[in-house]
Parts: C-alpha cells; sequence; structure tokens
C-alpha cells in the first residue's frame, strides 16, 4: 500500500539547496585565502619593506622650525574719509545771489564760493560809521566842555555838582563812542559774512541752495561742504581680542598696551575695491581706548597722504596694517598643521626601535594666521622649538600607530626625484627649511 501522504522532493526545492551548498563552499574558500594572506604579511617583517604594524611607509617631506622676524599684519575692512569735513553755512539772512564754484571741483582755503545780497548790510555798515562819526563828536564837545571846568572846579565861580555833570557828560560820550565802534565792527562783519569763502582746501561737493533762495542762520543754512583728502583718512573698526593682538604687536610682543611711538610707527597700506594696491604707505593714527557700545568694537583711524586725489571720501577699501617685525618666531606651512581630538597638532620625525624613520605627533599651540611670500603660515605660539624637523607634505598617507607611523623622507609628491630625492633629504633633512618662514628683509 503506497503512502500517498508522503510528498516527492520539488525540483525547484533541490535547485535551492546545491545554490545554498555553492555559496557556502564559496564563502569558506574566501576565508581561507584572506587568512593565508595575512598570514604571510605577517611573516614578511618590517624588514620587507612594510612598516610596524603592516603599514607601507608614507613618502613625506619635512623643513626644519628655525627662528624668523615676522611683521604682524592685519587686515580689516574700512571707508575713507576727508581728513577735515567742513561744513559752509550762511552766517547772515540774504537772498543767495551766486554760485561762484564749480560744484565737485577742487578749492582752495579762503576762495569765494557763495555770494549773499551784501546790499543790505553795506547800508548797515554805513549807517554805523555815520554813528560812530556823530558819537565822536559828542564826545569831543563833552572833552572841551570838562577842559574849560577845570580851572574852575577850586574856586567859588563853579560848583561841585556843575563839575561832576561835566566829567560824567564826558565818560558817557566815551562810552557811546565804543558803543558805536562795536556796532560799526558787526555791520563790517556781516557784511563780511555775504561772501561765502571755504575754510580749508580740498574737494566741494554740490550746492544744497540755489541762487535766489532765501538763507539764513540756522539748521538749513548748509550750503555745501568741503572735504580736505590730502591727507585722507581710512576709519575701521576692530574687535577686543584684534585690539589686544594689535596692541601687543606694536608692543613687540613683550606689553599689552604699546606707546604712541609705536602706534604711530605702524604702517598701513590700503587694498582698493579692484584688488589694486594703494601706492603710498600712510600710518595707524589712532585706536580708540573705549568701545563703541552700538557696535561692541573699538573704532581705529589711518591716515594715509594722497597727494594725486586718487583716493575719494567713502571709498570702502581694505586696510592692511603691518607693525615692526616680531623677532624670534616660529612659522610653519598652514598645510603642516593638523587637527586632532585633543587640538591642533603637527608631524615631527622620529626613530623607532629598529632605527628607521617614523612620524610622530607632537601638540601645537597656534597663535596668528600670516602670509609670508605667499604662503599662508601659522606662527607656533609653543610645541615646537628651533631645530625640530617636521612634515609638511604627505600627512594624508600617515596612519597612526603606537610607536610612530612608519615614514620615509623624500620629495613632495609630484616633484622630481631628482631634484631632491629621499637621500637628500635623510643627509639634509631641512637645510632649506625654514626660508618659507622668514620674513622678506627691508
Amino acid at each position: 500500500m503506497i503512502n500517498k501522504s508522503r510528498r516527492q522532493p520539488v525540483p525547484l526545492d533541490v535547485a535551492d539547496r546545491r545554490a545554498a551548498w555553492v555559496r557556502g563552499l564559496t564563502l569558506a574558500v574566501a576565508i581561507v585565502a584572506t587568512l593565508i594572506v595575512l598570514a604571510a604579511c605577517n611573516r614578511s617583517g618590517p624588514g620587507e619593506g612594510q612598516g610596524g604594524g603592516g603599514f607601507p611607509p608614507a613618502l613625506v617631506s619635512v623643513e626644519t622650525a628655525r627662528p624668523a622676524a615676522i611683521p604682524m599684519r592685519f587686515e580689516f575692512v574700512g571707508q575713507t574719509a576727508g581728513s577735515k569735513e567742513a561744513e559752509v553755512r550762511a552766517r547772515v539772512q540774504g537772498i543767495l545771489e551766486r554760485r561762484t564754484y564749480q560744484e565737485g571741483s577742487r578749492v582752495k582755503a579762503g576762495q569765494l564760493l557763495f555770494v549773499i545780497d551784501p546790499k543790505p548790510y553795506a547800508a548797515q555798515a554805513q549807517a554805523a560809521e555815520a554813528d560812530l562819526a556823530r558819537a565822536e563828536a559828542q564826545a569831543a564837545q563833552a572833552r572841551r566842555n570838562l577842559e574849560r571846568v577845570k580851572p574852575l572846579s577850586g574856586s567859588k565861580a563853579l560848583s561841585q555838582r556843575e563839575y561832576d555833570e561835566a566829567v560824567s557828560a564826558a565818560e558817557t560820550s566815551a562810552a557811546a563812542v565804543k558803543q558805536a565802534q562795536a556796532r560799526l565792527t558787526e555791520a563790517r562783519l556781516n557784511l563780511g559774512y555775504t561772501s561765502v569763502t571755504a575754510p580749508v582746501g580740498g574737494l566741494a561737493s554740490r550746492a544744497l541752495r540755489s541762487e535766489g533762495s532765501l538763507v539764513a542762520p540756522g539748521q538749513d543754512s548748509l550750503l555745501t561742504t568741503v572735504s580736505q583728502i590730502d591727507p585722507l583718512y581710512a576709519n575701521f573698526s576692530v574687535s577686543e581680542s584684534e585690539q589686544r593682538q594689535i596692541l601687543k604687536a606694536l608692543g613687540k610682543g613683550t606689553a599689552i598696551a604699546a606707546s604712541e611711538k609705536d602706534v604711530k610707527a605702524a604702517t598701513v597700506t590700503l587694498r582698493l575695491s579692484d584688488g589694486t594696491t594703494y601706492p603710498h604707505k600712510g600710518r595707524l593714527a589712532f585706536i580708540d581706548p573705549r568701545v563703541n557700545t552700538a557696535t561692541g568694537s573699538f573704532e581705529a583711524r589711518a591716515e594715509v597722504p594722497n597727494p594725486d586725489g586718487t583716493l575719494r571720501p567713502g571709498q570702502f577699501v581694505r586696510v592692511v596694517l603691518e607693525s615692526a617685525p616680531r623677532p624670534d618666531v616660529i612659522v610653519v606651512p598652514q598645510r603642516a598643521v593638523m587637527d586632532g581630538p585633543q587640538g591642533k597638532f603637527v608631524y615631527v620625525t622620529g626613530k623607532s626601535a629598529e632605527g628607521k624613520d617614523v612620524a610622530l605627533p607632537r601638540p601645537v599651540t597656534v597663535g596668528d594666521w600670516v602670509d609670508v611670500g605667499g604662503q599662508p603660515q601659522w606662527i607656533i605660539e609653543s610645541g615646537l622649538k628651533a631645530g625640530d624637523v617636521f612634515i609638511v607634505d604627505g600627512t594624508a598617507k600617515i596612519f597612526p600607530i603606537p610607536g610612530g607611523a612608519p615614514i620615509m623622507l623624500g620629495p613632495p609628491p609630484g616633484m622630481d626625484a631628482g631634484k631632491g630625492g629621499p637621500q637628500a633629504m635623510k643627509g639634509d633633512a631641512g637645510k632649506d627649511a625654514g626660508k618659507q618662514g622668514a620674513a622678506p628683509k627691508k
């Protein structure tokens, strides 16, 4: 009797089991092959071209840390302004008759700019002259009367009262003369104010009042402005940390506060909006000791000569401040400084227990960023000293391992070995190092 409840194997199930058996066999073969390769690598050892731990040595280039004199450079965004911004205002009331200058042109100090109708003030000056002449005549008459009564003052022919009245009349007339002189002086001043002149030399802006307008002293008395552009000011703002760095740099790194002489010794270069450098160098005029409560920064000003009038007030420029060179500074290329969990560090060269070249991480404290010879450089405040050999190129191929990563000293990637191969670098490790960090001699 045939048991119909027992199922016969389906052809599809047999194929699935066969495929699973093949995949398992393939995985086992792969594992065995990997174990054989790892065993062969462990047997090769570091003496067969492999570094410690199986890592191949990285090809790196090095430099030697050397002290150099580095000028401190700071760059800010600033805006130019005239060294003198003079407002030309009407000081008397009257009709503006004419404008005598070309708007936007250069004017000299004392040059006539506007003319206010002078006829009313000329008449007032003439009336004041007449008042002065009348007062002087009255004073002369009073003096003559006093001279006549003086001889009679000691006799009974003239009372004391009459004598006192003659003296008072002479004194009163003399005071009236002074008062008339003051009115005449005022009238002449007002007449002179009808000719509005430039208080300083510079560039005159547009006229704010046209001919025929009634002008008068007060809030609406402004006629135009004159900006003295030689020398020119460049105003900029610095943060609190930048202010301390600047003062420290100006104090040659030994003092927080720089003296006035050190501040004026700092040179200033302006970079214009088109990227060109202004040819005339200036100086740092001052740094405000108070914080601007509106911006939270310190106001600063540079003074730049502008003999040919190239710069105009209101331009946006980049102010490059450079102090005297700071001596004995260690600088390294920016690409040599790495970031790690504990902060910034550089790789320095060392020797392993077998006498091989290895790379060792060295924590460093960086200062300001400087541009030396067109190359970005970090100032190293601590962590490196003169004579230390550090790695510049090839750090990306270094695998940190205990005891130091294996390295091979050679030229930077892409450099011809004939221009400086591994042996040259080993025999003279960083002979020319530090040249990038050296400040250009002046």
